[in-house]
């Protein structure tokens, strides 16, 4: 009965999920709910629910202030040294294009949301592009590369997801799979020079004038900030190779004035450098674990805003400009809380996992972890990630307990390829949709130029997992 019931609620999960007929906050909420009391649990349901809500209450901490910190971090402008130096080093070189495509987005895509980084590097870079002749498609897919295999970082949408569903920590997800991750960062790099080369073959000797004095510069941008997708324009650049404010994020680009009192530059620069210390220090400290995710971020955060933005009316703007993203976020995780708390705690996951094992040969549990790392890319064109990480990623994981494996291997080999590399061609997404409008690429050539990368990156993660054991075989 609990396990027909469990299944029947997942199967109405998923296709009220599918048909976007209904939204992903009510069904995660309504379907359990309705689910314990078909169970006969109905009476259960406040200490079930409750019991959900602790368990994600830390993940939803973390991603709250660690949107907030990199809101920040980009709204100083921490990223538009680097832009500019990329564009100095890529100079006229298609090799050298691609590859400072990659090493942006890599760099910019550190605060885990795609739509940002699309944002940012697609602005930066397309003028480049266009001006040498390259292919659109290529941006765009190279910027997917590098936004996919940085959306694993944990307070990225699908690790977070992971560690909620099944109650694991950072620890337990993402730091085993840090050799993988740097070996699918440097199958990128490889992937952009390969693609470099390609294209100086079909353009033959070309240079491009004015860029290698010249310096693109973005301004702040929010991540939830998708203005202007429909068009291709981005910020141009003048034949002196200064930074132009026009395209999908007029208005943003900040130009300080000649006049400017040297006091204010000498601030700027001091922000700069503490900013960019600041940031160091957070990433040394998670890739540590010298603390907590929620006691890191929410302390980075604090000092971020004595730094920035000092006064509360600084402070409100803030929030005002960046509190729907982390809304958006947090309500979500929540409500997993919820669907995950009630499944797990009336027993339906265990009662479907004890189903599965009943069929899946005993001899087969090993190879669970690489079928699903293995197919967790492909998929990500046909799960969208709450359906996949609240949905099947539990019962995958009970299964493979069930059978003498680790649950926190599934949840690695989930984050291997399902909406991480996965993402930046799913149709699921809408950050998809911010970078085929401002390359002005067609979905089916984007997805059909991306897809082989984006899966060998998955491939290349597997395999670096395999030999470091965070996946077994």
């Amino acid at each position: 009965m609990l396990a027909a019931t469990g299944f029947l609620a997942v199967a109405v999960f998923l296709a009220a999920v599918l048909s976007r007929r209904v939204s992903v906050l009510l069904a995660l909420t309504i379907v359990p709910v309705v689910a314990a009391v078909v169970a006969g649990q109905g009476t259960r349901l406040s200490e079930l629910i409750t019991g959900g809500l602790e368990t994600v209450a830390p993940v939803a901490i973390m991603i709250t202030f660690a949107v907030l910190y990199f809101c920040l971090m980009i709204d100083s402008g921490l990223f538009d040294p680097l832009v500019r130096r990329v564009v100095r080093f890529a100079g006229g070189d298609p090799v050298r294009i691609c590859v400072g495509t990659a090493v942006l987005t890599v760099l910019v895509a550190l605060d885990g949301d795609g739509t940002s980084t699309f944002l940012i590097t697609v602005t930066a870079m397309l003028p480049v592009f266009r001006r040498l002749g390259m292919r659109p498609v290529v941006l765009a897919g190279i910027v997917g590369l590098g936004a996919g295999v940085m959306n694993m970082v944990p307070w990225g949408g699908p690790t977070a997801r992971a560690m909620a569903a099944l109650d694991l920590t950072s620890g337990q997800v993402f730091t085993p799979l840090l050799p993988a991750m740097a070996a699918g960062i440097a199958w990128v790099l490889l992937a952009s020079w390969l693609i470099g080369r390609s294209e100086r073959r079909r353009l033959g000797g070309v240079q491009l004038p004015g860029v290698a004095g010249g310096a693109a510069s973005t301004g702040a941008r929010s991540p939830g900030d998708t203005g202007g997708t429909g068009g291709a324009g981005g910020q141009g650049l003048n034949p002196g190779g200064t930074a132009v404010g026009t395209g999908p994020v007029a208005g943003r680009v900040q130009t300080v004035p000649v006049s400017a009192p040297v006091v204010a530059g000498r601030a700027q620069r001091w922000r700069l450098v503490a900013n960019t210390v600041l940031t160091l220090v957070l990433v040394v400290v998670l890739l540590l674990q010298l603390a907590e995710l929620p006691v890191v971020f929410i302390s980075a955060f604090v000092l971020a805003l004595l730094v920035n933005r000092p006064r509360w009316s600084q402070q409100q703007e803030l929030l005002q400009q960046h509190g729907h993203n982390v809304v958006m976020v947090t309500t979500m995780i929540f409500a997993a809380g919820v669907f995950t708390g009630v499944l797990g705690g009336t027993g339906m996951i265990e009662a479907m996992a004890r189903a599965l094992v009943g069929v899946v040969p005993g001899s087969a549990g090993g190879l669970l972890p690489v079928l699903v790392a293995v197919t967790s890319m492909p998929l990500s064109l046909v799960f969208t990630p709450d359906a996949y990480y609240f949905g099947v990623l539990p019962v995958l994981a009970e299964t493979s307990a069930a059978l003498g494996g680790d649950p926190a291997e599934i949840a690695r080999a989930a984050v291997l390829g399902q909406m991480t590399t996965g993402f930046p061609l799913s149709p699921l997404t809408a950050a998809t949709f911010v970078l085929i409008g401002l390359t002005g690429v067609d979905l089916g050539a984007h997805q059909r130029f991306l897809f082989r990368w984006a899966l060998g990156t998955t491939l290349v993660m597997t395999a670096v997992a395999l030999l470091t054991g965070a996946l077994s075989w």
